[in-house]
Parts: C-alpha cells; structure tokens; sequence
C-alpha cells in the first residue's frame, strides 16, 4: 500500500514537473511581435508604432481600431489648447466634434480634416470627429493620445471630468 502511494506521488510530481518545463519553454520560444518595442506601452494600453512592415494605425484592418487615451481639449481661443489648429490656422468651437491626434498618428498633416471613429471602451459607443490639430507629443503630448473637443465626451455619454479614458479609434 505504501508503495503505491509512493509511485501516485512520483507520478503526480513528474506531470507537475512536465508541465512546468513545458510553459517555460513555451514561453522562451515565443516570438515578439515585430511591430511593438519596450515604449509600445504606455498606462497599460498597447501601441504599434507605424513601421514599414507594420499595419498603419488607425486603420479600418479587422482589429477593431487602434488603442489609445482620450482626453479633452479646448478648441475655442484662450483655452488650454493654446494656439489656433495646426490644420487651418483656426480656433474651433468646442461644440464641434473634433480631435487633436498625437504627432505620430497626425501623420504630418495627412489626417487633417479626416473623419475618425472613436470607440469607448467603457461604454462601447462610437462618434465620429474631424482631426484639426495635432497633439505635439515632441513637446509633451503622449504618443498614444486622442484630444477630444467636449462634443466628442458628451457624444459618447462620459464625463470629461474623469480626464482620461481608454477608447480605441480608427479612420471613417
């Protein structure tokens, strides 16, 4: 009877030990995704930096938009969104649905006046909105930003006094 418990206990211990190795090994030859670097991540929330081989962000491609932190911005002359647009040279009522994306998803003025969609991940409702500025992330803006007129919060039903939201955005 002894014995028998001894050969359950070995047995039981080599399947621990077999599946243990297997994870590591599992884990070891796991290939990274070319596209994402170590400053892919920023507050939780990945980012595919547009590279050559690499999808663009934004783009309307299967996965449901690229991930990104809405905050709020004011449009309107005085506010704390500082000079006029970088689109048009204009100030813009924050009425308006409109947005400032991060330098890198700016694209050097190639989404100006493009429509994006923008997804809540708190609530799942979608808006769409005009890009008309660029939120300069060489001069402190993140790089996975989506700064939004207060339109765009009221749209999709959230408080703009929260301040950030994860959402996820896309070209219209």
């Amino acid at each position: 009877m002894a014995n028998a418990k001894l050969v359950v206990v070995g047995v039981a211990m080599l399947v621990i030990l077999l599946q243990v190795s297997t994870c590591a090994v599992a884990r070891h030859h796991a290939k990274p995704d070319p596209c994402v670097g170590p400053d892919d991540y920023v507050s939780g929330i990945l980012h595919k930096h547009k590279k050559p081989h690499c999808p663009s962000p934004g783009g309307s491609g299967g996965g449901g938009g690229t991930p990104g932190v809405m905050t709020v911005n004011g449009f309107q002359k005085g506010e704390d969104g500082g000079a006029p647009s970088e689109c048009d040279g204009k100030y813009h009522s924050d009425k308006d649905m409109i947005v400032a994306l991060s330098t890198r998803w700016y694209e050097g003025g190639r989404r100006c006046g493009k429509m994006i969609r923008i997804t809540s991940k708190h609530n799942g409702r979608t808006v769409e909105a005009k890009v008309v500025d660029e939120c300069d992330s060489n001069h402190g803006c993140k790089t996975n930003i989506v700064d939004t007129s207060e339109a765009v919060w009221k749209a999709l039903g959230l408080d703009s006094n929260i301040g950030e939201v994860p959402v996820t955005w896309a070209d219209a």
